[in-house]
């Protein structure tokens, strides 16, 4: 029988092992598609300013992008990632009867538990959780009478959309997202690096 051979990664006790080397990247990308998705929502929004009649009824409804701080139970990839550091698969033989018997993806029937901290330290980038709505009574009241939406007197109700500020909240996110793929390929560009050493 073959001696398995001890991992020489695993962390010593009272060690805190390394932080994962790509988190810089998840961190980056999370920005990058919170920004990415605040753009399509205000670009919605300047499309729809002068909409007065939505298929729910009434003008159409500012709409705001809800960006929070990502946790390991909320986040879509930093907490996989994590949860996926817990465990390396067991040393396969090189020769013997099985020699390719390599444990299928997910397989946990073969797998060595590695300690990790339980400490968490909170970088774990954004996460989009939603999108909110004005009210439905907000919005500026032009008199139109001869508007097919014009109340009985003769009012009609715009969405609550200034596209001056639309703007502003574009250019917005659009440089928090330029400044969110300039760390992108800054970290790519070391981790390249550290590879060539």
């Amino acid at each position: 029988m073959i001696k398995p051979r001890p991992l020489g990664l695993l962390p010593a006790a009272g060690v805190e092992p390394p932080r994962p080397r790509f988190r810089t990247l998840g961190i980056a990308a999370s920005g990058l598609s919170a920004q990415r998705a605040r753009m399509e929502t205000i670009a919605q929004n300047i499309a729809n300013a002068d909409v007065t009649r939505t298929a729910e009824g009434g003008p159409y409804r500012r709409k705001t992008t809800l960006i929070e701080t990502a946790t390991p139970e909320n986040s879509p990839t930093v907490g996989r990632d994590i949860a996926l550091q817990g465990t390396l698969p067991a040393p396969v033989p090189p020769f013997g009867s099985a020699p390719f018997d390599v444990p299928a993806r997910g397989d946990r029937s073969r797998t060595i538990p590695i300690p990790l901290p339980g400490r968490d330290d909170g970088l774990h980038g954004v996460v989009v959780t939603g999108t909110a709505e004005a009210a439905a009574d907000q919005g500026r009241l032009v008199y139109e009478p001869g508007h097919p939406d014009a109340d009985a007197n003769g009012y009609v109700r715009y969405p609550d959309i200034d596209t001056t500020q639309e703007l502003v909240h574009l250019l917005d996110a659009k440089r928090l997202y330029e400044a969110n793929a300039t760390v992108f390929q800054t970290t790519k560009s070391m981790l390249r690096a550290a590879l060539d050493i």
